[in-house]
């Protein structure tokens, strides 16, 4: 399926609501049953609904306030591409984290997440000093 810049925006527009809601219905109801998700691209990536609604609900316990925002994005055949940032507070230590990074969520014929792939530079804020990761 072919993404029209509208399409994608829609697209990524329903990524933010489902993640920032920690709503698991919504969340993998975007993806195919199959779908990859690379959140890291030197880890094993997700693969399937059961490890997509897994990562939500352990974000969900281990963070609080979780705002997530798309800055610019793009559409390129069947892509939706994004430049983001994120931040949430901890749960632990309350420790503040900012997160910014690049997305790319390729869809298939139905228009469902069949892989999507994210690179990111994490900062944390402890104690009032800043830690890059």
């Amino acid at each position: 399926m072919t993404l029209s810049y509208a399409q994608a925006h829609d697209l990524l527009e329903s990524l933010v609501r489902a993640r920032t809601a920690y709503d698991g219905d919504a969340w993998v109801a975007l993806f195919e049953e199959s779908a990859e998700v690379s959140l890291d691209p030197f880890a094993d990536p997700l693969v399937g609904h059961n490890d997509l609604r897994a990562y939500l609900n352990s974000a969900a316990e281990t963070e609080r306030w979780f705002d997530l925002q798309v800055e610019r994005h793009w559409a390129a055949g069947d892509a939706a591409l994004a430049a983001w940032h994120a931040s949430w507070t901890r749960r632990s230590d309350e420790a503040k984290v900012r997160q910014s990074g690049f997305l790319v969520a390729e869809t298939g014929a139905d228009g469902h997440i069949v892989r999507l792939r994210q690179w990111a530079v994490t900062r944390e804020h402890l104690a009032g000093q800043e830690v890059a990761g």
